[in-house]
């Protein structure tokens, strides 16, 4: 089986990225124009810089912004995310062209977990239904029953009948936090997202000594350890909401550092501070995420490439799983 077919036409190996561009441009202004002339829309994670999040037409986590482009009459999706994103929206506008400003931005997470070494994990647990959250390719979404968000999750893993064994991937931590949600003894793929491996339990706790008055937010995609200590646990959105919702004037952010802008803007009155990795590296920034900027992507407008393309098969397939977690989701208001 042909997983799924990944196709970008370009000049060299690279694409376009070593092209120069003219200093003297208005980068944010031509971006304007190419969306207007190309009929096209442009969607950005949270995690993204800051500056291609001002230049956006959405900006919120990957489901979200694939549902939202879908919605629209735009010929062109443009995902400044990573490349997993890049394949949901393809397969939730399949007759969209979809292009993605680097197609190296890749995911630790959904890299983690290869769809022919899943094939053959999951055939160790036969009659098992198989949860796979979204942050994975395309081709593992071939290979699952029912597709879920942090979000979402626990209503999925409550949808499935108690008398039915579920194995979840790609990520343990969310994994973990499900069981004890949920009460569920679930089959856990050995996957993680990199950047939410990476904060430090004893530095977080410190910090948190340092400024009692301070909520610790985190993602569900963070060790256990980190989700024992937390004041809330939610997505990306979730997280954006607590913090404008909460009365505190002050959120250590647990999860990537580029949701910080929107919480800024969302709450400028508040503060902010980045949840610490184990090191003095820039770790709570994702380096996949981080491949795209605004010269890429005023690049990628204007040459309409990389576009990612895949197997008409591969999207029929795929997009079973996600239809079935947005009916779950549905019937249960969210």
């Amino acid at each position: 089986m042909q997983e799924l077919a990944t196709a970008t036409k370009s000049l060299d190996k690279r694409g376009f990225l070593d092209m120069e561009i003219d200093p003297t441009l208005d980068l944010f202004e031509e971006i304007e124009k190419l969306k207007k002339e190309k009929n096209a829309i442009l969607l950005a994670h949270y995690y993204q810089e800051s500056e291609i999040q001002d230049v956006a037409d959405y900006i919120g986590d990957s489901l979200g912004l694939s549902q939202k482009a879908a919605s629209t009459d735009a010929d062109i999706i443009v995902f400044a995310g990573v490349h997993f994103m890049a394949e949901t929206a393809k397969i939730l506008s399949p007759s969209k062209k979809v292009l993605l400003p680097d197609l190296k931005a890749g995911c630790s997470l959904a890299d983690s977990c290869p769809p022919h070494l899943f094939k053959k994990f999951k055939e160790k647990h036969p009659d098992h239904v198989v949860i796979s959250y979204i942050n994975c390719t395309a081709g593992l979404k071939t290979l699952t029953d029912i597709v879920c968000t942090s979000t979402n999750a626990e209503h999925v893993v409550n949808s499935v009948p108690k008398d039915k064994e579920i194995i979840f991937a790609p990520d343990k931590n969310l994994g973990a936090y499900l069981i004890k949600k949920t009460g569920r003894d679930m089959v856990l793929w050995n996957g993680a997202c990199m950047v939410h491996e990476i904060f430090a339990l004893e530095k977080i706790v410190k910090l948190m000594a340092r400024h009692p008055e301070a909520k610790f937010i985190a993602h569900p995609e963070c060790e256990e350890k980190l989700l024992d200590i937390a004041h809330y646990i939610g997505s990306t959105s979730g997280l954006l909401r607590y913090t404008q919702e909460n009365e505190a004037d002050t959120f250590i952010v647990g999860t990537e550092s580029g949701i910080i802008h929107q919480m800024q803007l969302k709450s400028p009155n508040k503060t902010f501070i980045p949840a610490p990795p184990e090191n003095t590296c820039a770790c709570n920034e994702c380096p996949h995420m981080r491949l795209n900027t605004l010269e890429k992507l005023y690049l990628c407008m204007k040459y309409e490439l990389p576009e990612i393309t895949l197997d008409p098969a591969i999207i029929d397939r795929a997009r079973l799983p996600i239809d079935r977690m947005l009916e779950i989701s549905a019937k249960a208001g969210l």
